[in-house]
């Protein structure tokens, strides 16, 4: 299984619903970044980015986006091969 990195923070209903996805798509495992515990960690989020808003989901350092970019690219088919590498 890839590894899901997710840049959150701890009330954000798109984080829950992005990692609701990953967990009902098989993922066991997400390294949760809370951003609003480390100042530093926004702006390594950003930099990474080019966004601001969370979630930021990375799998296998691949940037995907936020929620709804993780929901299109479900729905596109493109997320369990990138899980399932």
């Amino acid at each position: 299984m890839a590894k899901v990195v997710m840049y959150c923070t701890a009330v954000c209903p798109y984080c829950v619903n992005a990692e609701r996805l990953l967990k009902h798509r098989g993922v066991t495992e997400i390294e949760k970044i809370r951003i609003d515990l480390d100042p530093e960690q926004s702006a390594i989020m950003t930099a990474r980015s080019n966004r601001r808003t969370v979630p930021q989901i990375f799998i296998d350092d691949r940037h995907i986006g936020g929620f709804d970019d993780l929901a299109e690219l479900d729905h596109d088919g493109g997320l369990l091969p990138l899980l399932n590498n």
